[in-house]
């Protein structure tokens, strides 16, 4: 039998999404400021792998994703997942409506995988608690991270998996 155990800190990571890069700043001190010092940032990607978020957002997308030097325990990604949902809808152009004007999506990364938290469930997700889930994005196999089958495009792209495994690089550095 096997003895539940609590499990190792985790790296928070956040990608944000939205055509004002002006924005994205605001947020990611915003994000500094609840969830402590950015360890890593990308520059501003351009985010053309679909069309999903344009009726709300507009064209000329762009991401970036951050992560923090503070670890944190896994068990606070639905808490996390509420955070980010509140300040979308707090910059959003009329409350109450769907009209975002930037995505904010956590996760995190360990040595084996990359979790994404979201509040649509689907037959690969797990259900956490609150209404959000967790997906495993990428796992980490022969010296990189890899996508499955249901991994977003963008997330499949040597681009971004580079990215994931420098965080993951960063991770391992901290948990020695």
């Amino acid at each position: 039998m096997g003895v539940a155990k609590q499990h190792k800190p985790v790296k928070l990571i956040i990608g944000m999404i939205s055509n004002d890069p002006d924005l994205i700043m605001k947020m990611e001190k915003t994000l500094e400021w609840k969830f402590g010092k950015i360890d890593f940032r990308t520059s501003l990607l351009d985010f053309a792998y679909t069309d999903y978020y344009a009726p709300e957002m507009g064209q000329n997308l762009k991401r970036q994703f951050i992560s923090f030097r503070k670890l944190v325990n896994p068990e606070t990604l639905p808490k996390i997942k509420h955070y980010t949902n509140r300040l979308e809808l707090g910059m959003s152009r009329e409350r109450g409506k769907p009209s975002r004007r930037i995505n904010i999506d956590p996760g995190y990364v360990t040595d084996a995988k990359l979790i994404l938290a979201t509040t649509k469930d689907n037959a690969h997700r797990v259900y956490l608690y609150g209404g959000v889930f967790a997906e495993i994005t990428l796992r980490f196999v022969d010296r990189s991270y890899q996508p499955w089958e249901w991994t977003y495009r963008d997330y499949q792209t040597k681009e971004y998996v580079d990215i994931f495994n420098e965080i993951r690089k960063i991770y391992l550095q901290q948990m020695k």
